[in-house]
């Protein structure tokens, strides 16, 4: 009951916030179009495979999963669901999904409604999406369930005392496939015992988006045969630490691709630059090559920038958490990023093995970063190890595959 009020409680929250928020004037909408889009779209007499992610992040954990799909039983109609705007808008028009729109808000009779036009043959709820009345209702109609590439640690509300109850939600999945062993000794701590441990399918993603990466003129120009260092997805307080570093050592090529790309921070970023610095979406060719800082001021590019760096900078790790040091991995560079990245099972590998290098202060940083630029021999071997962690940890989707009955 508790559980049905805090829902029925967010719902009217997310509309009295539409006229300040974006996101929920976004959702708002998105969510009175649901049940036509899926009455327009949905096929009746097909078997749907039903996919469901918070966001962008949780999507790309997916898309692995159902892409091999796709290839492997073309007869099944795929559904893709977001919770958050930033993951619908993004990606509404994917074209490996046959129909995408937002998840309805967890209420019961909206959760019947959905299933009943839907009728998935399976479901697949991607890491963190736990929804109790979407489970319980699932599992009360026998369709397959399953949550992929999640990850469990004791501070999360299923381990607490008092939530035991609201725990045996996971119960209605026939399956936890998660990323790590203490997932799931975590999970039979709790009497969970449908688990197996099949790893991280991003790592199979960051494989494929390596396979595809775009060839760049303006950056080769840019970097020539000079070394590069590339910081991605990153913010102020990054970049307060990074490029005083880089103001003092022209001799490197220095490529920022900030994760807030407004005009503002550009502007910012340009301010603090004592280097001879063009925008990518301003350059050419040969007025990228005189410049020192190439500043990608647009979307879609970074992952497969990684791979002209020496080096790269994860940005996050001075606010809510790292950004993706996996896109940067798998080209065998070396990662660097700061204190708030414990959360992050990747970031943590990377760092015992030898491929990323944690800081937190602009001191540590020089000291890192004159170690990778200097000593060739160091950072191939850190770049080596952080390229063999990647893919040593491959092959998630294949075992998660290799478990359902398709």
């Amino acid at each position: 009951m508790l559980y049905n009020i805090a829902i029925a409680a967010y719902g009217l929250l997310v509309k009295a916030d539409v006229p300040f928020n974006k996101k929920a004037r976004l959702m708002v909408e998105g969510h009175r179009q649901v049940f036509r889009t899926l009455q327009d779209k949905i096929e009746k007499g097909q078997p749907y495979l039903w996919f469901h992610a918070a966001s962008l992040g949780e999507f790309e954990q997916g898309r692995p999963l159902m892409e091999r799909i796709r290839t492997l039983h073309p007869q099944y109609k795929i559904l893709l669901t977001f919770f958050s705007p930033s993951g619908y808008e993004v990606r509404k028009d994917y074209k490996g999904a046959d129909v995408v729109c937002y998840l309805p808000f967890d209420r019961k009779k909206l959760v019947r409604r959905f299933l009943d036009l839907v009728q998935p043959r399976m479901a697949f709820f991607i890491k963190y999406e736990f929804w109790k009345n979407y489970l319980d209702e699932l599992h009360r109609r026998g369709i397959p369930t399953y949550s992929v590439s999640s990850i469990f640690r004791p501070n999360q509300i299923f381990f607490k005392p008092y939530a035991s109850s609201y725990a045996g939600v996971l119960r209605d999945f026939d399956c936890l496939f998660v990323q790590n062993e203490e997932s799931r000794q975590l999970l039979a701590g709790i009497g969970i015992d449908r688990v197996k441990v099949v790893g991280d399918t991003r790592f199979d993603r960051v494989s494929k988006v390596m396979e595809e990466a775009k060839a760049l003129p303006i950056v080769e120009a840019f970097r020539g045969s000079r070394p590069a260092f590339v910081a991605g997805s990153s913010w102020q307080p990054d970049e307060d630490l990074f490029i005083p570093y880089f103001n003092r050592h022209r001799e490197v090529r220095l490529i920022i691709a900030p994760h807030v790309i407004d005009e503002d921070h550009l502007q910012e970023i340009e301010c603090k630059l004592e280097l001879k610095s063009i925008r990518y979406t301003q350059a050419t060719e040969a007025t990228a090559a005189q410049a020192e800082c190439l500043i990608i001021d647009c979307f879609g590019l970074l992952s497969s920038i990684y791979r002209y760096g020496e080096a790269a900078y994860i940005g996050g790790g001075f606010g809510e958490g790292i950004h993706n040091t996996l896109e940067a991995a798998v080209y065998g560079i070396p990662i660097v990023f700061g204190p708030r990245h414990q959360k992050f099972a990747e970031a943590v590998g990377l760092l015992q093995q030898g491929g990323a290098f944690c800081i937190s202060t602009a001191e540590e940083l020089d000291s890192v970063l004159d170690k990778l630029l200097v000593d060739d021999a160091f950072r191939k071997q850190s770049g080596q190890l952080a390229g063999r962690y990647v893919h040593d940890s491959m092959g998630a989707t294949d075992k998660i595959l290799s478990s359902i009955k398709l």
